[in-house]
């Protein structure tokens, strides 16, 4: 895998020739943004960090991206790096952001954007044990791996096909958090444009 800097670059560049989704503010719609967060763990040792989440409070126990709901006044890169310190304990400036990638309409009700960003030195994860459980890196590799070995699609009754990114043995991932991690592994790491909005969403994602 390439360094930090070199993963910068390509990306920033592929980033720049990609249109992101936006979804327009709905009366009483709720927003929020999670954090796609590239860091170096040696040389050419490129990780992307997931979270899970705290048993307790909203989404117990499940897989995430560090990030949350946007207060008043806040746009979503604002949100996202914030939510990245208070979860994590991560200090990032806005010039490590890379871009972002489409709204999520996640049937919870929040719509999601994701910000893509590679630190250079965001400082040591202390991260907060009310919302976060613990704290998981998944390499890049990992996530450029063959699609038959990386993900299952599961046939729904209702005709549809449901996503499961398997990244470890015991980590498999459901939309939306596996669907903004494949439109990132797509965009940034292949600049192939695909779209994920219509990815199904397991019934529990719903609360």
């Amino acid at each position: 895998m390439a360094s930090l800097t070199a993963f910068r670059t390509a990306v920033a560049a592929r980033f720049a020739e990609f249109e992101p989704v936006t979804i327009p503010d709905s009366p009483g719609g709720r927003r929020a943004a999670v954090v796609l967060c590239v860091v170096e763990r040696g040389p050419g040792n490129l990780s992307v960090i997931v979270i899970k989440r705290a048993y307790r409070g909203r989404n117990p126990g499940q897989w995430g991206l560090p990030g949350g709901r946007l207060d008043d006044g806040e746009g979503p890169e604002q949100a996202a790096l914030r939510e990245l310190h208070e979860e994590l304990g991560l200090r990032v400036d806005p010039s490590d952001v890379l871009g972002r990638l489409d709204d999520f309409p996640a049937s919870s009700g929040f719509v999601i954007t994701p910000i893509v960003i590679a630190p250079d030195d965001p400082g040591p994860v202390e991260h907060s044990p009310d919302e976060v459980h613990s704290v998981h890196y998944v390499g890049l590799g990992r996530l450029m791996a063959d699609d038959d070995d990386l993900v299952r699609w599961v046939p729904q009754l209702d005709g549809g096909r449901l996503l499961q990114l398997r990244l470890a043995e015991r980590m498999v991932i459901h939309a939306p958090t596996g669907a903004m991690l494949w439109q990132f592994r797509e965009v940034a790491l292949f600049g192939r444009h695909t779209r994920v909005a219509h990815f199904l969403q397991p019934d529990w994602t719903r609360r």
